[in-house]
């Protein structure tokens, strides 16, 4: 590779946003003299004359979703250019690491990726082979379904070490009108997307961030995010998406922030994402956030069984809900719940509680249909594996799937999650996804039907409270 050659940089799917995965590496790389494309193939294709002339080619994978859009393109990808260095980089290049190395990849990054990118880059244009190192904190994952926590494979260690940041490059990206928008029940607002802190304090068993990161975090400077929030104001912003796995990890840090966007463009609303629990430690936080111009909360309940919260260590439990609910209401700050709403643990009755739990507490409106049909998904690496009880429960490891498979004891869990999956994939073509109150019932009368109950009847419509009829939300609905 030589110094002159292009360098293609390709996301492949951000729940939505422009993409920060692009952005943010393409800065660091531009800024030491590299020619670089960008390519959103979520949105566009990805021309074959610039896959063509690449010298090096980088996949970005943040996400399950990407990860197998991602595999598919390096086929093409290789087809195209066999000769230009493939490297997939994100939390789910380090999660299936031994995988991409044994089909097509010549390297892996993973953690804070954007100085080692660029570092690789130079190495490569200096004659310098790539280097994939063993990683000793990986252990475990690659393993069997037999041993779960046994070790295997090589895969270049994440890097945890603390990097400096520049302003995002956006310049070459589609314009915001083609990402998400923001729906606040009157017209579709132009949504921005950035990123506060990466990394997280938590070590929810079941999340992908906690086998990379292992309970570290870390700040974007405060200008660095004020500067991306500015351009993309220019660029037509009128809503900023912060994506931070939670938000409110380093909440002196994002508080200042808040009081300087606030300041610099008044009117500018904003979403986070932050756990039960820090709602529940900085209860004044949230109705700042409201006055500042927060318009809603997600976070991550994913059940409001208690022994499924345990399993999964989540760190909350379902009265917890109930009280960072009460919290928000007297904010006036929606929350949006994500859920996980088929695990091995949970039963038939639990999941027919969830549903009870969603409209006595008035969240019909508050969660998107396809939230009712999330499955626990357990990635290579993933903290789940280290756990004696999941040797109960795990299959084998479907590697193309880029998953380990698992069955319930109850088959009708797995037939439900089937149902209810393909009565929201059809609401969703024509459109009736839009009306959560229909769809919910609809699901009510699934679930009801394959515990042999009768289902409730439907809310009529002048029970329900006016002020929580419209809630603000992202026009992109999909989690993972």
């Amino acid at each position: 590779m030589k110094r002159d050659d292009d360098i293609l940089l390709i996301s492949c799917y951000e729940l939505g946003h422009q993409p920060f995965s692009l952005a943010s590496p393409a800065a660091r790389l531009k800024s030491v003299g590299f020619n670089v494309s960008v390519v959103d193939a979520a949105i566009e294709p990805v021309p074959e004359d610039i896959v063509r002339r690449a010298g090096f080619i980088g996949i970005s994978v943040p996400m399950h979703t990407a990860m197998r859009v991602g595999m598919d393109l390096s086929r093409r990808i290789r087809i195209l250019n066999p000769d230009a260095h493939l490297c997939f980089y994100g939390l789910y290049a380090t999660l299936n690491a031994e995988y991409l190395l044994s089909h097509g990849a010549d390297s892996v990054i993973g953690g804070e990726f954007e100085q080692p990118l660029c570092d690789l880059v130079g190495r490569l244009c200096a004659g310098e082979p790539s280097e994939v190192a063993e990683d000793p904190a990986s252990a475990g994952d690659h393993a069997s379904a037999e041993d779960p926590a046994s070790a295997g494979g090589v895969a270049g260690a994440p890097n945890l070490s603390r990097q400096s940041w520049l302003v995002p490059d956006r310049d070459t990206l589609p314009g915001l009108r083609r990402y998400a928008q923001l729906d606040n029940g009157a017209e579709l607002i132009p949504a921005g997307y950035t990123e506060t802190t990466r990394g997280c304090l938590h070590t929810c068993l079941h999340c992908p961030i906690t086998p990379v990161y292992n309970g570290r975090f870390f700040a974007v400077p405060a200008d660095v995010v004020l500067a991306d929030v500015d351009q993309q104001v220019r660029m037509g912003a009128r809503h900023i998406t912060f994506g931070d796995p939670d938000f409110l990890n380093g909440p002196t840090h994002v508080l200042r922030i808040l009081r300087r966007m606030s300041d610099a463009h008044p009117g500018l609303t904003f979403d986070f994402t932050t756990k039960i629990e820090h709602i529940l430690r900085h209860p004044s936080f949230s109705q700042e956030a409201r006055d500042l111009g927060g318009v809603f909360v997600v976070s991550a309940v994913e059940s409001v069984s208690d022994q499924v919260l345990e399993r999964l260590r989540k760190g909350h439990t379902r009265e917890d809900v109930v009280r960072a609910l009460a919290i928000l209401r007297d904010a006036d700050l929606p929350m949006r719940p994500s859920l996980v709403a088929f695990t091995p643990w949970a039963t038939l009755d639990d999941y027919l509680d969830m549903l009870d739990f969603v409209e006595v507490h008035d969240l019909v409106d508050h969660i998107d249909p396809v939230q009712y049909t999330i499955r626990l998904l357990v990635p290579p690496g993933s903290a789940l594996l280290a756990e004696a009880e999941t040797r109960s429960w795990i299959g084998e490891l479907d590697e193309a799937g880029f998953t380990y498979t698992w069955r319930h004891d109850d088959g009708r869990m797995d037939r439900l999650h089937q149902r209810v999956s393909r009565l929201v994939e059809e609401a969703d073509a024509s459109g009736e996804e839009r009306d959560n109150r229909r769809v919910f019932h609809r699901i009510r009368c699934l679930a009801a039907e394959a515990a042999g109950v009768e289902a409730p009847a439907e809310r009529p419509f002048h029970d329900i409270p006016l002020k929580r009829r419209r809630v603000p939300r992202l026009t992109e609905a999909w989690f993972c």
